[in-house]
This record gives C-alpha cells, structure tokens and sequence, in this order.
C-alpha cells in the first residue's frame, strides 16, 4: 500500500511541477531535400488495327486492373439526343452480350467479386475493371464482349430511361447542384457541347436502334486506348489481347475533332431564385485556360494563393476577417483539349449576399494590384511541390496520364516539367499572370437563392443588368 502511495505522489508532483524544457526553435530544423518520384516504364504497343496498349507489370499483389479509354464522347450528339453517349455506355454493361444475357453477366461478375464499370463524358468514354489475376483471360474476354458484342437489351434499357428521367426529376434539388450546372452554361453557352445537359425532349429520341449506331460510329479499335496494370506476365497479356481484340475491324472514317469553344468577353449578372433557400450560392468567374500555355504553372500559384486553402486569400478576408461564410474557395481549371473555367464560390446567408459578391471581386482585383508576399508564395508552393508526391502513390493513375499524354502530344515530362517551373516561380510571375488570365470587369455571376431574402436588391451592385434565369424542369 504504502508503494502505491509513493508512486501516486510522484505522479502528481510530475503534474504539478512539470518539467522544464527548452523552446524548439522549428526554424533550426533542416528537412532533406525530397527525391524525384520513381515514374515506371511503361510498354507501348500498337496492334495492326490501331489498338493501343499500355502495359505495366506489377507482381506486389494478385490483382489484374485494367482500363478503357474510346475517345470520343457526348460532343458527338446532336441537340436532339443530349445523354445518348451517357446511355451508350450504361447499356453495354446493364444490357448484357451475345454471350452472356443482362442477369448472367450480373451474376458472372459478382461471382468474381470484380468491379467492372462503364462511364461516358464529354470527350471520352470507356470501362474499367478490376478482378484477381488468376482471373485475367476471363477479365480481357469481358472487356471484348461489352465492348464489342453488346446485347443492348430492350428491358434494362427501358428501366435505364426511368432512372434518367429520375435523375432529371432530382436535378433542381438544392442552390449547389443548380449552380454547378447553370455556371457551366453561363460560361460555355447553353448549347455547348461542354455545357449542354439531359432533357426529357432529348431522351425521347433516344433508343435501342439510336444506341446501336452510336456505339458502331464510336467504339473501334483505332479510337481506343487500354491499360493494363498489374500481377501477369507481358507477352502473355498481349497474346490474350491479340485472341479477343485483333480481329475488330476498323472504322471507315476518323472522328470529328474536339469543337472550339467559343467565347467573348461579356460581364453578366444572372439570379436564379430559389424561394425558401437558407443559403445564397455564388458563382464568379470566367473562361479559364489550357494546360499548355507557357504560364499554367504560375496559374496554379495565382489560384492557390487567391482561393486555395485556409491560407488563402478569400478564405482569410471573407470567412476569417469578415465572417461572410462557411466555404469559399477558388479554382483556375484548365485542360489539354479546351479551355477550362476559372471560378470562385461561397455559400452565405442571404442577407450578407452583396456584401460577399463585393468582397470576391476586391480580392480578384488585388491579385493584379497586389504583388504576392513571400509567405503567401511560399505557402502556395509547398502546398504544390508537398502534394507532388501523391500523383505517383497509385501506378494505375500513372498510367492513365501516360494515355493522356501520348494521345493529347503532351510531353511524357510534363509534370516534371511543372514541378520544375513552380519551383522557379516569383512573385513577379504570379502578378504577371493575374493581369493576364483575370479580368475582374468582365466576370459573369450567377446568384442562386431566395431573392425576398435579400436586403438590398442585386441591382444595387452595380455590376451588369440582372439577368432572372428560368430553370424550371420542362417535363
């Protein structure tokens, strides 16, 4: 007993009388410099039909992975059949094969326990499966069949339409989502191939006969990428590729391009009233820019240091200092094929609405006013050259880019290249590229929330006419 005494009052006079340490000065701490990410080799091979492999072996674990890309997408609908290239891709894994019937290839890919999927976007579609690699031939015959022999049946179509037109029903469900939406159209046009969206006139011409043209005029070898990752042995690999894949036919004539996109300097001030919101969703912006200009690395500067992180710009003057939100942030997109859309958002209460639009653009117009400090450039860097790391830790996304780089004729050393030219990046540089890619006069911002709610009307901001957009569901 008397032990147990003697060690409880050694604890509490620890407690009360802690010991004395020194200050670390975190300062004197000297990290070791990061080495460059390891980026594997990858094969390049090109069957005689146009087919292009991508092949990466990797024994760590017993798993095969594999991936699709057809190039080409929803911008190769007309006006009449938005959503066709979304329920192309829907159908050859629900509709089953001349193989496998809908519920036999449910239940062949569940007994596998893999995950195999399709997807549609703007300028690409494809699949993608993952499945242990003693399963791997099976895994490259599923691929074959979808992709090329698919059933197309006529009852999960029909119950593939009834969850697009749900989906339609949904699509006005809160401020964000409309938003989201909306500021798209706002920036690209509203029948853009890059904006344009699903609508119950445009399902109604979409079929089962309509589906087969589309995936005949788009799913062939020459227009299609496949990467394959994982526990198999390369020359084994390609022999099965050759078995299921080397006898599809080529297409007659190539592919329309990618359309340009087209855009004009225009302020605008658009309102969509929601009666009833709590919250104002704000958007401001405007075209954004392509990944290969010389300047995109101090893009991704400017951006972080105006609208990335609790560090930012926007975040410390509008949600720290003035207290004006919960979220707000900023994003420069960019891409290889079009231009992106620079944008900035916040959520705010609708009685704060003017206020935090007026606070947005002082903040846009001090990033061309307001050289950098150099904490603000340091931060913004680390926050890149820290995060580099992470687009090596998945091989398999690896090689996704290495697809994208070689069918878009980007350099193989792209990220290299601007990692390298962050590193390098100034002060004078960021200001350089806000005067040039920012235009605060000429932005476009959509408001989305209860106008009654709103002390002062939007007029007052004397920005643009306001423009009151309809979006009700025309059914």
């Amino acid at each position: 007993m008397r032990k147990i005494l003697t060690a409880i009052i050694a604890i509490l006079a620890f407690s009360v009388f802690p010991l004395q340490v020194s200050a670390l000065d975190l300062s004197s701490i000297k990290f070791p410099e990061l080495r460059d990410p390891h980026v594997p080799e990858v094969e390049k091979v090109v069957l005689p039909n146009g087919l292009r492999l991508y092949i990466l072996e990797d024994h760590t674990l017993p798993l095969f992975r594999a991936s699709v890309r057809v190039n080409g997408g929803s911008y190769l609908e007309s006006p009449e059949q938005i959503g066709l290239s979304d329920i192309t891709a829907d159908l050859l894994r629900e509709g089953g094969t001349e193989k496998w019937s809908p519920d036999e290839l449910d239940e062949l890919i569940e007994s596998c326990g893999a995950n195999f999927e399709t997807y549609g976007d703007v300028i690409s579609c494809g699949l993608s499966v993952n499945m242990l690699s003693r399963q791997t031939e099976l895994a490259v015959e599923l691929m074959a069949e979808v992709l090329r022999r698919p059933a197309l049946d006529d009852s999960r179509f029909e119950q593939l339409m009834l969850s697009y037109k749900a989906s339609i029903d949904r699509r006005n469900d809160s401020p964000d989502r409309i938003g989201s939406r909306e500021f798209s159209k706002l920036i690209y046009g509203a029948d853009s191939v890059y904006a344009r969206h699903i609508e119950y006139a445009t399902l109604a011409n979409i079929n089962t006969e309509e589906i087969k043209k589309f995936h005949e005029l788009l799913y062939r070898p020459e227009n299609t990428q496949i990467s394959l990752y994982g526990d198999f042995d390369s020359a084994e690999i390609k022999k099965l590729i050759e078995k299921y894949f080397g006898d599809w036919e080529k297409g007659e004539k190539p592919l329309p391009p990618f359309p340009e996109v087209k855009y004009k300097d225009a302020k605008r001030l658009v309102l969509i009233d929601v009666p009833g919101a709590q919250q104002t969703s704000i958007y401001l912006g405007h075209l954004g820019g392509r990944r290969m200009e010389p300047d995109y690395p101090h893009k991704i500067i400017m951006n972080n240091i105006l609208g990335v992180g609790f560090s930012s710009r926007l975040f410390n003057e509008i949600r720290t200092k003035s207290g004006l939100c919960y979220s707000v942030y900023g994003v420069y997109g960019s891409n290889f094929t079009y231009p992106g859309i620079f944008y900035n958002y916040t959520g705010t209460r609708p009685e704060t609405t003017i206020k935090a639009i007026t606070k947005i653009i002082e903040e846009i117009r001090k990033m061309q006013t307001e050289k950098p400090t150099e904490a603000e450039l340091e931060t913004a860097k680390k926050r890149y050259l820290n995060s580099f790391v992470f687009y090596f830790t998945d091989k398999k996304d690896t090689l996704g880019r290495v697809l994208s780089y070689d069918l878009f004729g980007v350099p193989a050393d792209f990220l290299e290249q601007t990692r390298k030219a962050i590193e390098a990046t100034t002060a004078e540089d960021v200001q350089k590229a806000a005067l040039k890619s920012l235009n605060p006069d000429m932005l476009r911002i959509l408001v989305v929330g209860d106008k009654s709610k709103f002390p002062q009307p939007l007029e007052t901001l004397n920005y643009a006419p306001v423009e009151e957009l309809d979006v009700t569901i025309k059914k």
